[in-house]
C-alpha cells in the first residue's frame, strides 16, 4: 500500500459516486484512502433524493485530525456544497495541508441533475477553492458554468481549458465525455502544453461515478509520486476497465466496476 489521500466529499447511499467510489479507488490502485465527509446523499442508480448536511465545524474537524495524525500525500475534494463548506475546507487545507497536492473535482449537478452546489456558493468555488488546485478536473457542463462559455467541439475545450487555468490552477483536466461521437477526447492543459487524450466510446448505461473515480485515481497517482500525465493516463485506463466491466446494478445509471483490479482471493485454496 503506498499514496496516502484524503477525500474531502459527499456520501453516496448507493454507492456508485462521492466518497464510497472514493475509498474504493484509491483502495483497488492500492492506496491509503482517508475521508472528511462534508454531506450524506440518499440516491441510488436513479437519482439524489435528499441530502443531509455536515456542520462545517465538523468538517474541520475531521480534516484537522487525519492531517495532524496520518498526513496525506494528496487531497482530493469533491462535493462541497455551500459557501461555509467551502470556506472551511480551505482554512483547513491552509492550516494543516499548505504544501499538499490538491485535486478539485468541481462536483455541481449531479448524473440526475440534482443540484449538488448552491449558486451563490460559485464565487467561492473559484476565489477560494480552485485556485489552490494542483488539478482541475471539470466536466463539459461544470466548465460551462465556471467559465459563462459554450463548449461545442475540441477547440472550444482548448480555450475553456486555458480560461480555467487563469482561475489559478496548475493544471486542468478537461473531460470531454459529454460531448457528441464515437471517440471521447480529453484534455489536458498547463500553461506550457495542452495534450489530447483520445479512447473510443464505452457505450454503456452504468457510468454514475465517472468524475469522481476519475479524479480520485488520478489523487492517488499524484500521492504515489507518478508524474501528472502518467497519473492522468493511468486514471484514464483505470476508469475505462470500470466501464468495460460494469456490472449493470439498478434500473438506471449504475456504478462501474471499481474492483476490476483486485484478485479475487474468494477463487483462492
Amino acid at each position: 500500500m503506498q499514496g496516502r489521500v484524503l477525500i474531502v466529499a459527499g456520501s453516496d447511499s448507493g454507492g456508485g459516486a462521492g466518497i464510497q467510489a472514493d475509498i474504493k479507488t484509491v483502495t483497488a490502485l492500492n492506496g491509503y484512502a482517508m475521508t472528511a465527509i462534508t454531506a450524506l446523499t440518499a440516491q441510488n442508480t436513479q437519482g439524489v433524493f435528499g441530502i443531509h448536511e455536515v456542520p462545517p465545524d465538523f468538517i474541520r474537524q475531521q480534516m484537522r485530525l487525519v492531517l495532524e495524525d496520518i498526513g496525506a500525500d494528496c487531497i482530493k475534494t469533491g462535493m462541497l456544497h455551500k459557501t461555509a463548506v467551502i470556506e472551511t475546507v480551505c482554512e483547513a487545507l491552509a492550516a494543516y495541508a499548505p504544501k499538499t497536492p490538491l485535486v478539485v473535482d468541481p462536483v455541481m449537478v449531479s448524473q440526475s441533475g440534482h443540484r449538488l452546489l448552491d449558486p451563490a456558493a460559485m464565487d467561492a468555488l473559484k476565489r477560494d477553492l480552485i485556485v489552490r488546485a494542483t488539478v482541475l478536473t471539470p466536466n463539459l457542463p461544470e466548465a460551462e458554468l465556471l467559465t459563462g462559455c459554450t463548449i461545442r467541439d475540441i477547440d472550444d475545450m482548448r480555450h475553456v481549458g486555458h480560461m480555467l487555468l487563469t482561475l489559478g490552477p496548475a493544471a486542468v483536466l478537461m473531460k470531454g465525455g459529454h460531448m457528441d461521437g464515437e471517440t471521447v477526447i480529453d484534455l489536458l492543459v498547463t500553461e506550457q502544453e495542452t495534450l489530447a487524450m483520445e479512447a473510443p466510446r464505452i457505450d454503456t448505461g452504468s457510468n454514475h461515478g465517472t468524475g469522481c473515480t476519475l479524479a480520485s485515481a488520478l489523487a492517488v497517482g499524484l500521492a504515489q509520486g507518478l508524474a501528472l500525465r502518467a497519473a492522468v493516463e493511468r486514471a484514464r485506463a483505470y476508469v475505462r476497465e470500470a466501464l468495460r466491466t460494469a456490472p449493470h446494478y439498478g434500473t438506471g445509471s449504475g456504478p462501474l466496476n471499481h474492483a476490476h483490479t483486485v484478485r479475487d482471493f474468494a477463487a483462492q485454496p
